[in-house]
């Protein structure tokens, strides 16, 4: 079942199908870690209360934030990012347009690192 589980995440993770991310991911030790902790978050709903990041964006907004994100994310929705940077004001949001979840996928490591440098100016 984790092995199930997790082929199925690597299938979704990325827009192109990756096969060295689902061999990884058919690993014992990969699928077994990687369902064990998703299972223990979806059951503790993300230890997260319904709306909980939004409701408390008065407490965020001073703190500036850059959000990456793949167009065909399909794990994570589009709509949740675009919800996210309309209530955080000193937030940018990047739509990364060849890219779906996988923070391994050339357009967004390319976007976090460049973030990543972005937010070493502003905050020095």
């Amino acid at each position: 079942a984790a092995k199930a589980w997790s082929v199925w995440e690597a299938r979704c993770a990325t827009l192109l199908h990756d096969e060295s991310l689902e061999r990884h991911f058919n690993q014992p030790y990969a699928a077994l870690s990687l369902a064990r902790i998703e299972c223990h978050y979806f059951i503790n709903n993300s230890f997260l209360q319904s709306n909980q990041i939004l409701d408390n964006m008065p407490v965020l907004k001073d703190i500036p934030a850059i959000v990456v994100h793949g167009r065909y994310d399909m794990v994570c929705p589009l709509e949740q990012a675009w919800a996210l940077h309309r209530a955080w004001p000193k937030s940018e949001l990047h739509i990364i347009d060849k890219a779906g979840h996988s923070a391994a996928e050339s357009g967004i490591v390319d976007a976090l690192i460049s973030a990543t440098e972005q937010m070493h100016v502003q905050l020095r």
